[in-house]
């Protein structure tokens, strides 16, 4: 197998509230790998989140990362200055956050939010080039009217448009690892099909995706990998049929449980 293009080693983050402190991630190992979909599942609270804002280094006090090392290109992330740090974010890691509404700035227009993601990606097209691949992205994640959705502001559009364009802004950027936080909850089951189509193709392209997700179903359906995390600790972990075909841990098996219960 290639070398990781991603390689997280003994990762700790803590959140050090007023009486008392609670470890999130205690001791997480995972490697991404080029052109590979590595499925992260857990249930609330499991630490899920705190992992990919670990990797962005977007931890916000009183949380912090107190031990252990995030590979990328032979650099440790967790040594790199802010400064350095916002170079990585966009283009070199991209990601699609669970909650678009606050992740999407209130008075900023669509179209420049997508002109930064395209600068950051280092592609640096003609305006009016850039223009058309931005209608063409956010229509292949489902969007319709394109010219009036890149003229909106996001507090103009549903929580499902706004969900679908940090998609769109998900595949602009051209990163070496993409990590996709629920990307399909509260889409209906045509864009969720377009939109897992996109990642696939992704990977196809040598992109390394985390796809953070509750969803299992989806996860049988794109995964090659998968790690099984709660309370902050990696449970299982291995290819999505040795998971799904024989499962170790009893919350594995639980999890499994629940999902053929809803089916």
């Amino acid at each position: 197998m290639d070398k990781p293009a991603l390689s997280i080693c003994g990762l700790c983050a803590c959140f050090y509230l007023k009486n008392r402190t609670i470890k999130a991630l205690d001791g997480v190992d995972m490697d991404l790998y080029p052109g590979r979909i590595t499925a992260l599942v857990g249930g609330s609270g499991s630490g899920k989140s705190v992992l990919s804002l670990s990797v962005l280094g977007l931890i916000e006090k009183p949380g912090k990362v107190v031990k252990g090392s995030i590979m990328l290109e032979d650099v440790d992330l967790l040594a790199l200055p802010e400064r350095k740090m916002r170079r990585v974010r966009g283009e070199k890691i991209a990601m699609i956050f669970q909650e678009p509404t606050n992740s999407l700035n209130p008075v900023i227009k669509i179209k420049d939010h997508l002109f930064e993601v395209n600068r950051l990606s280092g592609e640096r097209l003609e305006r009016r080039a850039a223009l058309g691949l931005f209608q063409e992205v956010l229509s292949r994640v489902g969007l319709r009217d394109t010219n009036k959705i890149l003229e909106s502001y996001p507090f103009e559009l549903s929580g499902g448009m706004c969900q679908r364009i940090m998609v769109a802004m998900g595949l602009l950027a051209h990163s070496t690892v993409l990590i996709a936080d629920e990307p399909t909850s509260s889409l209906d089951l045509t864009t969720q099909a377009a939109i897992l189509k996109e990642l696939g193709r992704l990977r196809d392209e040598g992109i390394s995706i985390l796809l953070i997700t509750h969803d299992l179903g989806v996860v049988a359906q794109m995964a090659d990998d998968v790690y099984v995390i709660k309370d902050g600790r990696i449970l299982e972990q291995g290819t999505v049929f040795e998971v799904f075909e024989a499962p170790k841990h009893d919350y594995t098996k639980l999890l499994l449980e629940k999902t053929d219960g809803t089916n």
